[in-house]
């Protein structure tokens, strides 16, 4: 105990006593860095390289390698321009790259943007040992409302050859604690991997002549995220983009927090989406992300959407009964190479299953809807997945806290089918009192069938043969909850039969850019995705699509 007190105020009067190198460091006018932003809450890794000349009133900064540029032109027309070039994909283009530009304008000019923080105010508190390299450390503490902001820079020096010295930066960090919360709300950092001050040619921030710019309406001040997204990391602090975009979030969704503490709640949680998204896309991964009705939610409301449950060993459904010389045959002879059957009015519109874990019961009343589809000359009927919540409980399934189709296909064996949604009632997003034996029942199965597991031709036969299939899949990454548009293969997904936690319906399939992909319907409302839809990768049997597909006989 000694020993530590000796420590602690050795310390004290070690800092106490440290003398700074440079008194009031002043970064280069003119510098060129590299280096990757953090943000663990986030959990992002983005890669950045970035010019910036003061001289000049000139900036540039490129993401993801130089996927994304972004450029902050001052001395451009009469308040400045701001210029992202980006690969756009279109129905008729793809991965065409275009230039977008946001005029300044005399409320909100266009200015260089720095990658290094402004370091007036900043007091140096020591020494410190970062990646190895000696460094001195900075600090500065900002305070607004009910939010302390800590950051910390640490540094190195280049000696000049006319005795002075030029500050090199390491490390930049912020942590963020609002006291209404009694938590950190925030927190990111940048390491900078490489530094050069020399001068900078003026063809780094010119557009290639042949690239000519396309309008992009509004003010710059709205389009930080997109167009310069380094801004709200840099001193001076700046969140007006925040709040502009959480006005529009809680305006669209219709968002009324009953506290002003749930509302800095979600505020910080729609923050880290947000900066999650844009930094996604800014990756440029094949598909978009979208700010949904979501975007408000903690990880762990988003896990309930998520209730496909996992049993292991025999569900009790019938083998695929094609072998593969009839597979082979089908691909040959009566396979079409794309089939949506929303196009022949198989599908019922896309439903919202709320706050429930109910995503079992949608996937499998969409493949019974199709299935009756087909077997009563193709008149829909909207079946209801409330019945199955609250009826199945004596199979296994646990109604808003998950449930699996094959548990859902055994009541209706038994019962000798599923009331329809009009006679049943409409669907509730909770648990309910189950009326099942006071309305007629329909679409009575005989049976239902596993589908040959990840095989991509087993799966195009049984959805053309036998209409939408329920499948499930591994939804837990934050890709697929912000998804919006494009083709969806996300590297981290699994397609193991225990890995799977969400259940959804493929109602088609086709190719595009080469890619064979399933056509998904969600039940996370038409809010979500395209429509309530995603198109799924086939690579690799992406999120498991493939891994335990089923469909009813009748």
């Amino acid at each position: 105990m000694f020993f530590k007190i000796f420590l602690y105020f050795a310390l004290i009067i070690y800092c106490s006593a440290y003398k700074c190198q440079v008194t009031d460091p002043v970064w280069s006018k003119t510098y060129t860095v590299q280096g990757t932003i953090l943000i663990p809450y986030a959990e992002l890794v983005e890669p950045f390289c970035a010019w910036y000349d003061g001289v000049s009133k000139a900036s540039r900064i490129d993401y993801y390698g130089g996927m994304v540029k972004t450029y902050q032109l001052a001395k451009e027309n009469d308040y400045g321009v701001s210029i992202k070039i980006a690969p756009i994909t279109t129905e008729e283009q793809l991965n065409s790259i275009t230039c977008l530009q946001v005029n300044g304008t005399g409320e909100n000019p266009i200015t260089p943007q720095n990658v290094l923080p402004d370091l007036r105010g900043f007091t140096c508190v020591g020494e410190e040992i970062i990646d190895g390299i000696k460094t001195e450390k900075l600090q500065f503490k900002q305070e607004f409302g009910n939010k302390i902001n800590k950051y910390t820079m640490w540094l190195r020096y280049k000696k000049n050859s006319d005795g002075g010295f030029t500050p090199i930066p390491v490390r930049y960090e912020m942590k963020g604690f609002n006291s209404l919360l009694g938590s950190h709300y925030d927190h990111y950092y940048l390491n900078y991997d490489y530094f050069d001050n020399s001068d900078i040619a003026s063809e780094v921030f010119e557009v290639a002549n042949n690239m000519t710019c396309v309008g992009f309406p509004g003010p710059g001040d709205k389009h930080i995220y997109t167009f310069n997204p380094m801004r709200e990391f840099m001193l001076p602090h700046y969140e007006g983009h925040v709040d502009f975009e959480f006005d529009k979030f809680k305006s669209k969704h219709n968002r009324q927090y009953e506290t002003k503490l749930e509302h800095e709640k979600r505020k910080e949680i729609f923050r880290q989406n947000l900066r999650f998204i844009h930094s996604k896309n800014r990756a440029q991964l094949g598909y978009s992300l979208g700010v949904n009705h979501l975007a408000d939610h903690t990880e762990l409301e988003l896990k309930a959407l998520r209730g496909k449950q996992y049993t292991s060993g025999y569900n009790g459904g019938n083998p695929f009964p094609y072998s593969e010389l009839d597979i082979k045959k089908a691909l040959v002879t009566i396979l079409p190479d794309q089939l949506d059957w929303r196009l022949f009015g198989a599908v019922t519109p896309v439903k919202d299953q709320s706050i429930c874990g109910s995503c079992w019961s949608f996937g499998t009343v969409g493949a019974i809807e199709g299935a009756y589809f087909l077997k009563n000359g193709g008149n829909l009927v909207r079946l209801s997945q409330q019945a199955l919540i609250d009826c199945s409980w004596g199979y296994g399934n646990n109604g808003c806290d998950g449930g699996e189709d094959f548990r859902a296909y055994q009541w209706m064996l038994k019962h000798g089918g599923i009331p329809t949604e009009e006679e049943y009632g409409p669907y509730l997003g909770q648990d309910g009192y189950c009326h099942a034996n006071n309305v007629s029942l329909v679409a009575k199965i005989t049976g239902f069938v596993n589908v040959t597991t990840n095989n991509q031709d087993a799966l195009r036969l049984a959805i053309a043969k036998h209409g939408p299939i329920s499948v499930a899949i591994d939804a837990s990454h934050k890709t697929f909850s912000f998804y919006s548009n494009g083709l969806y293969y996300e590297p981290k997904c699994k397609n193991g039969p225990d890995e799977l936690d969400h259940a959804v319906l493929a109602v088609g399939y086709g190719v595009m850019n080469g890619q064979l992909y399933w056509l998904v319907k969600n039940s996370w409302s038409t809010y979500w995705g395209n429509d309530g839809y995603i198109l799924m990768s086939a690579k690799n049997n992406n999120c498991g699509v493939m891994t335990d597909p089923t469909y009813v006989t009748m």
